[in-house]
Formats: C-alpha cells, structure tokens, sequence
C-alpha cells in the first residue's frame, strides 16, 4: 500500500500511561456538542495513529470521524489538497470545475442506471436533507420512515429522522415522521427472536405506521449497518422485503451511505450486500472526503428530471466546491489502486475472529457483530440476561485510549455500552493484533476493579 505508516505498536503490557489534562482555553470557551472532550490535544496524525501534545503515539481505530478512510494525513489526498490550493479552491455555485467533473464520472462508472446523478455537498447531514427534499418533491408527500435506532444528521429533515438519541428538548420535528423496530436480533425490540431476525419486526412495524399515515408518503431512509443505533447488520432478504412494502405504499427508498460506501463493509457500497437491490436514492459522505468535507446525492435520471421541472432548489455555501471534490478523485483513485474494498474484507475477518477470541476470555462481552471494518462490540453486565453496561463501557474506553488506543463509545446511557469499531480501510494484522491486546488489557483491568469494589468512572 502506498500509505506510510508504523507497521507495528509496542506490546500493551509496556505501556507507561501519562496523564494529560483539558486545554483551559477549551475549558472556557468551547461548547460541549457531544459529551466531553478527551483530554489533551491532538498535534499530528500519520496513517492509523493520532499524535497528542505528550509526544504519545495514539492508534485510531475510529479513523476520526469515521472519515480518515485511507488513514491520517494519506500522500495522495496531501497532493490533491496542494494542487487545488495552486488552481481553485472555492467557486459561485453555478460554476463547475473539472475535479466535479471528474468525480462525477468515476462514481458513476460504479453505479448502476439508477443511481447517475448527482449533487456534492459538505456534509451526510446536507445529504440526507437534499435526498429527503427531492423525494417529497417528487412524491408530493411529506411522510419519511425509518428505523427506532438511526442516525442521518443534525439539519432539519435529517435530525426528524434520527431515532438513536438526541431528539429531546428541542421541540417539535417535522410532521409525518415515523419509526419502524430496528431488526436489532440480539435484543429483539417486540421481544419475538433471539439472535436470529424472522423479520416480524419489519411486518409488525409496517402495521403500525399504516395506521399512522395520513396518505402523504414520500421516503423510508435506512443505513446499510445501523450504527449509532447500535452497529445492527439487516438480515439477509430484509432489503427485498423492506422494498416489497415501500414499494406498496409509495414510498422511495433512501440508503444513507455515509459510513459505508466505498468498501468499509467490504463491499463497494452497502446495499449491495442484497443481490438484485438498488435504492431510489444513495447519499455518501464520511467515506467520500477522505476526512475533508464533502458528501454527495445520487438518483435517477427520471427523479432528477422531475424535480428540476418543479423547481428543486439546494443551493448551499459549498455544492461543487473544486477543492474537496479533488480530494474525492485522489481517494477514489487510490481505493481502486490498492484494492483496499478486498483488504477492508480480509483484514475485516481477521479483526472479527480476534475480537470473538476475547468475548471467549471475557464474559463481559455480549456480542461481537458487524461486517467487514464495520463493527460492533457490546458490553453487558449479565450475558445471558443481555444487560447493557454503559458505566464499564466507559471506563474500558477511556482505559484504551489511556493504553494508546482511541476506541469510540457513545458516551450516553442508552448506547454506552457499544463500541462502534472503524479503523481505517489500509489496516495491517500488526495494527489489528496490537489493538486486541490493549483492549484484552483494558478490559481486564476495568473488571478487576469493578470487581474489586472500586466504581467504574
């Protein structure tokens, strides 16, 4: 690969723990936007690791916000960066420059008839929300469904969609928004299955919305792996049966990529791991930019064509911004080169088996689920009773990232005890190794003191 990266970490058993505290600038001027801060400061990233302001060398096995897909700082996107700031960086948003152009073309070249054109923007937010619009433009409805455990953003439509956390306190959302069950089959959410998915939730769910709906339909929103939910893979045939019932209803299908397009599941996007299935629309974002921002929508030619004749408008600040768009060809480029989608499935396998050897050692660990760099790692407190752990969750997270491994928990009551495990797409089996044995560590330090009476932070 043409990464430069550390192939190698020290065991975690020679780790020396430095303690390291907040900025007080951060302290005293920043707003808190999704629980606190991890102490310190990060000064540099290279490849998989994260540098901070105690000359600590940090795996991330988040790749950022799930964006850094080739690794921190990668010397393909460095030089698209460097180029777009000697040729163009920002237009009016009716000019086009040719990295649109040639972005476009390449992601189309992997898409099928449906799904050719398209818009770029900044954010999954702003994706999901032009989705959304045109969908109730052309449908001439306003009802959006989607699952009880997603996650699509924090604009207007998008956070009326998102279920996982975060809707309470801000007033009302938009009308004819409606959830259906997560096929969630470790912790079945109408207390029907155990560990396999017969799908009645999907029935169920249906059932009940159309006893909601007021005949307006216009959308079901839905990611691939449902991860702020808690990192649920869809049961094989679900996607067909979840199209069979949009389909009956008038509803248009939107599959909300931002974390798995482009190879993170091991396939190049995740609707595909149903044959045969291509969404109405498909939105993209974190895997596009490379850590910079930028998103994209894509549809049909007949949808484009429809709500273009009835005035769709979206016009932001940055659509078809020339600099992010370059970064999007370096990526892209560089995906296909390194054929990273087949080391995303190989070393994807590999990290899984890992982390069952541990659920093997350590009774704490519930469930090991997910697929390719995708995955999800819960922690419970009774594994036969299932029950969530957010407090040792926490403790075992910050404990990692103490050992020099920066592992994401969602740091709130309802999904705390979930990791939501994704490294970077150039992930070696030294990186993956090093990884498990930190976490093995962590974990058995944590339960010892819970065991030992002293309470998990």
């Amino acid at each position: 690969m043409s990464q430069s990266d550390s192939s190698t970490v020290p065991p975690a058993k020679t780790f020396s723990p430095t303690p390291v505290a907040h900025s007080p600038v951060a302290d005293a001027h920043l707003i808190r936007y999704a629980g606190p801060f991890i102490p310190g400061l990060v000064v540099r990233a290279q490849g998989a690791y994260i540098y901070d302001d105690q000359g600590r060398e940090i795996l991330d096995f988040t790749s950022g916000q799930m964006c850094a897909i080739l690794g921190h700082n990668h010397p393909d996107v460095v030089a698209a960066i460097t180029e777009a700031c000697r040729n163009v960086i920002h237009l009016h948003s009716s000019q086009l420059s040719p990295p649109v152009i040639e972005l476009a073309q390449l992601i189309a070249s992997q898409l099928p008839k449906q799904l050719q054109k398209m818009i770029f923007l900044s954010t999954g937010s702003e994706s999901n929300e032009a989705a959304l619009r045109m969908a109730k433009l052309f449908r001439g409805g306003f009802e959006v469904y989607a699952f009880s455990g997603s996650w699509h953003g924090m604009t207007g439509g998008a956070s009326a969609s998102t279920y996982a956390f975060g809707r309470q306190g801000y007033g009302p959302t938009l009308p004819g928004v409606q959830a259906i069950p997560t096929p969630n089959c470790y912790r079945c959410p109408i207390r029907h299955c155990r560990d396999k998915c017969d799908m009645t939730c999907l029935e169920a769910g249906f059932d009940m919305t159309d006893r909601q709906t007021v005949g307006a339909p216009a959308a079901f929103i839905f990611e691939p792996i449902i991860s702020a939910g808690g990192m649920i893979e869809l049961p094989p045939g679900y996607l067909t049966r979840l199209r069979q019932l949009c389909d009956a209803r008038g509803l248009l299908m939107i599959a909300d990529e931002a974390q798995t397009a482009f190879g993170r599941m091991g396939l190049l996007f995740g609707y595909q791991q149903e044959p045969g299935f291509v969404p109405d629309f498909l939105t993209m974002s974190k895997s596009l930019g490379g850590g910079l921002p930028l998103s994209a929508t894509l549809t049909s030619a007949e949808i484009e064509e429809t709500c273009y004749s009835r005035g769709f408008i979206h016009a932001t600040s940055h659509v078809s911004d020339p600099m992010p768009a370059a970064v999007g060809v370096a990526l892209l480029k560089v995906i296909a080169r390194d054929k990273l989608v087949d080391n995303v499935k190989k070393i994807g396998d590999y990290l899984k088996t890992r982390l069952k050897e541990l659920q093997l050692r350590h009774e704490c660990i519930g469930d090991i689920r997910g697929r390719g760099l995708l995955l999800g790692m819960e922690i419970v407190s009774d594994r036969e009773k299932r029950t969530p752990a957010p407090a040792l969750g926490t403790a075992i997270s910050e404990r990692c990232y103490e050992l020099k491994l920066s592992m994401n928990i969602v740091r709130l009551p309802a999904v705390g005890s979930i990791f939501r495990i994704a490294p970077p797409f150039t992930l070696t089996r030294a990186q993956a190794d090093s990884a498990v044995a930190i976490l093995d560590q962590a974990i058995g330090e944590c339960v010892a003191k819970q065991r030992a009476g002293t309470p998990a932070k």
